[in-house]
């Protein structure tokens, strides 16, 4: 008879607490990147982004929750008669051009040119090391 109340206010206390403290709730940051994700979604869709774009652009990222905000921010964009600003990410800059490229010659070439010019005995060994 004495249980029942102890087990009442320990069901009482324990309803106030965060249980995510105590490890047994879901994982804040689970939540943290599904609200990354639905930002990253409502993003593409303010930048004018169809949603292709958004999974093309942003690989790594949870496409359910990204669609989620996609199309929480095309029901508001819509509702509030809110156009979009086109998104345009510039293009790296070109690499300078570089040197042209020698292409070393076939296997044989080099044995002839060898031959030619490095003479036979110990120079010629250290020619053929290198």
């Amino acid at each position: 008879m004495r249980k029942v109340p102890l087990m009442v206010c320990t069901a009482l206390l324990l309803s106030a607490c965060d249980l995510s403290m105590l490890g047994l709730g879901p994982d804040p940051r689970i939540a943290q990147k599904e609200a990354e994700a639905r930002a990253t979604g409502g993003a593409c869709r303010y930048g004018m982004r169809g949603i292709e774009d958004c999974y093309t652009l942003n690989k790594g990222v949870h496409k359910s929750a990204i669609f989620e905000g996609w199309r929480e921010m095309d029901v508001y964009m819509r509702e509030n008669k809110i156009e979009g600003v086109r998104a345009v990410i510039p293009l790296p800059p070109e690499p300078p051009p570089s040197a042209p490229v020698s292409v070393p010659p076939a296997n044989d070439a080099v044995d002839e040119v060898i031959e030619e010019t490095v003479p036979r005995g110990k120079a010629r060994a250290k020619a053929a090391a290198h």
